[in-house]
């Protein structure tokens, strides 16, 4: 893959559009004893596990990815996806990160995405000595504080509010 950073236009892509291959896309170590690369789905996989480590974030992913993730836990062997709600886009010495979170009801999303990115910034260049030049943080959803995570708000009796 050729060195480039993103344009304005590639960072805002869908990330399922933008969903990392899992050939090896990074010559992390090129010595005269040989060669090391890391692929896509690990930095993705870092990125996912470092965003999930910050109080606030309930899950990853949109609802749909959500749904699947929790089918696929379902299924014996299945396992469990910590790389859902992540994609990346990575090049030989740089990485552009795209995270879709929902958040706990009652957090501050400015504070906890400038949290979120830090963190996963962090623990991206450490692991990988990739340069991360974006971590762009969609937030698609809010979990409320009594479990129900659709959108409707008829209430706990499952009756209509209205006649």
């Amino acid at each position: 893959m050729a060195q480039s950073s993103p344009t304005k236009t590639e960072s805002t892509t869908a990330p399922a559009q933008r969903m990392a291959s899992a050939a090896p896309a990074r010559l992390a170590d090129d010595t005269s004893q040989g060669k090391t690369s890391i692929a896509s789905s690990v930095v993705q996989k870092i990125a996912g596990i470092a965003a999930r480590e910050i109080s606030g974030v309930h899950a990853m992913g949109g609802g749909v990815s959500r749904a699947f993730g929790a089918l696929r836990e379902r299924i014996p062997g299945g396992g469990t996806s910590v790389s859902t709600g992540v994609a990346v886009e990575v090049g030989e010495k740089q990485a552009a990160i795209d995270l879709d979170i929902v958040v706990e009801y009652g957090a501050s999303i400015v504070d906890l995405a400038r949290a979120v990115r830090r963190n996963v910034i962090t623990a991206v260049e450490r692991m990988t000595g990739l340069e991360v030049i974006e971590v762009n943080i969609s937030v698609n959803d809010i979990h409320l504080p009594d479990g129900n995570d659709d959108d409707s708000s008829a209430g706990d009796s499952g009756k209509s509010r209205v006649e």
